[in-house]
Parts: C-alpha cells; structure tokens; sequence
C-alpha cells in the first residue's frame, strides 16, 4: 500500500478550474500503474469539496479516507500561466487540508505501507503533526520538495530530507536547499551528491526540465535527456515523473530505466491540459512501442 498525504485543491485557471495538488497527482498516477493507493487529505462540506470527493471516485482513487471539516473551505489555488506555460501560484489559506487528522484505520491495520509527502501540507501544526506521526511506520518515505513560498520554510524542507529515503526537487530547488543546507555550490552534479550524502538519502532525483532528469544513488549518477513534446501545461508533470520514478524504484527497475520512464511519463502530462489527464492513450502508446 501507498499512502499519498497532503493538500487536495482545485486549480483555478482562466479557462475554468481542475482538481489537483501534489499528493492527488501522484496517487492518481500511480494507481494507473497498478499501485494500492490511499490519499489521505481533507476537503470542506461545500460544494467544491462535493465535486472533489466525485472527481476522486472517477480517477478510480479511494473515497473513504477523504475527511469532511465542517468550517474550512475546500482548497483552491489560482494558476497563472506566464507565455512559456510556466505557472505561478497563489495558494489560499487557510483551507480544509490544513486540519488533516491521523487516518486511524489505515494505521491500526498493521498493513505495511510507503509513504509519499511534499511540503506544502507541512505549513500548519494539525497536518504536520499528522504527517509526523506516519513516518516512523512507513516502509520508504518518499519526498517531493515542491517549494511554494512562502508556505514552504526552510526548517521544514530540511526536517523533512532527514526522514526521507528518496528525495525528488527541480534544479532551482536544488540550488536553494543547497543554500540552506550551508553546503558548497557547485555543478548540478556536485551539489545533489552533497546533498545525497549530507541527509543520508538512497536516491536523490533532480528535474531539469525540458532538458531531462538526474539521479544520485549508491551506485552513482545517472542522467536521461528527457522526451520533446508540445507543452500544454507543466502543472503536474512533476508529480507524473515522481510516480514513475516511485514505481520504478518499487518494482527494483534499472536507474536508467526508472529515469527514462519517470521522464516519460511527465512528459506526456506536460504535453495534457491539466494535472490528471487520462492515462489510457499513453498506456496504448506504451504498448505500441513495445511491439515495435
């Protein structure tokens, strides 16, 4: 089982709004690679929080251990998009999945479990201390840093590389945790082995946009060049390339290979509208390619 913890919110774009946030995207993703998933996460009783339990039910992701609070709102996010599809965020606060409570069924089953956090649901002390109290029973923790200033402070994305055994950040978070960490700057390479080695991680992925991925591991560094494609948006392709690369490492792939089909697969999202695009078309050309 998968545990995937943190903010549900709608996306509000000019053209209209999509369900999303980090933890939702991924457990999307990985459940179309064929993962037991459960998101835990928080919505309001409006109507926003109605449709966001819907939505989740037809992604094909478990309903039950979605809660209900009973005075915030559901998350919303505005996103803009600047001329090269790159979003900005504006995050409203507070929102129901500030007050995640510890999912007690889940824990008092005995079920061995991953777990897959990011930062931002770290921002208030009732989800925190939720999210806490898992990681001394999960199997992996895998992190995704997802920096959103100013929800997203330098103690907690530090804390939380030290619980972590796979770390997931793009190259201008690696810079700036690098800062943080008071480690020597350098090439992209020699700064996420330092930070590899100084919080003890067993994989470290590196997103580099259009220009592919790294990855630090025991065994060294890896790189993949990464897919061309029409970008429609970027919003969630970091979170696609996470689940890949989850999956990959989960099922002992080779790192080459667990590059290449998080890569894959994060591009393909960029290449859809939206954060959780249906997955069947790329499945097809999956299969497509292995035939050939």
């Amino acid at each position: 089982m998968i545990i995937c913890i943190g903010e549900i919110v709608w996306d509000i774009f000019e053209s209209g709004k999509v369900l999303g946030g980090a933890p939702l995207n991924v457990a999307y993703q990985l459940s179309t690679l064929g993962h037991d998933v459960r998101l835990i996460s928080r919505v309001g009783q409006d109507e926003f929080g109605r449709a966001a339990v819907e939505k989740i039910g037809y992604l094909g992701l478990p309903q039950h251990t979605i809660q209900y609070d009973p005075k915030y709102q559901t998350g919303k996010v505005l996103v803009h998009i600047n001329d090269a599809n790159e979003p900005s965020f504006d995050i409203l606060s507070p929102a129901a999945w500030d007050f995640i409570n510890p999912p007690e069924n889940e824990r008092s089953s005995g079920e061995p479990f991953h777990l897959v956090l990011g930062t931002l649901a770290q921002r208030s002390k009732v989800s925190l201390a939720t999210i806490r109290s898992l990681l001394p029973a999960a199997d992996t923790v895998f992190y995704d840093v997802n920096l959103r200033p100013p929800h997203t402070p330098a103690q907690h994305v530090l804390e939380s590389l030290v619980h972590a055994d796979v770390g997931k950040m793009n190259k201008e978070e690696l810079t700036e945790i690098t800062r943080w960490a008071s480690l020597p700057s350098g090439s992209l390479k020699e700064m996420a082995r330092a930070i590899f080695t100084t919080f003890n991680l067993e994989v470290l992925a590196v997103t580099l946009g259009s220009a592919g991925a790294l990855l630090v591991c025991r065994e060294g560094i890896f790189t993949h060049a990464g897919f061309p494609v029409q970008v429609a948006d970027t919003v969630g392709a970091g979170d696609a390339f996470f689940a890949g690369l989850i999956d990959g490492i989960l099922k002992k792939s080779a790192w080459q290979e667990c590059l290449a089909q998080a890569n894959q697969r994060g591009a393909y999202v960029a290449s859809r509208a939206g954060a959780t695009p249906d997955m069947s078309t790329f499945q097809k050309l999956l299969k497509a390619e292995d035939k050939t």
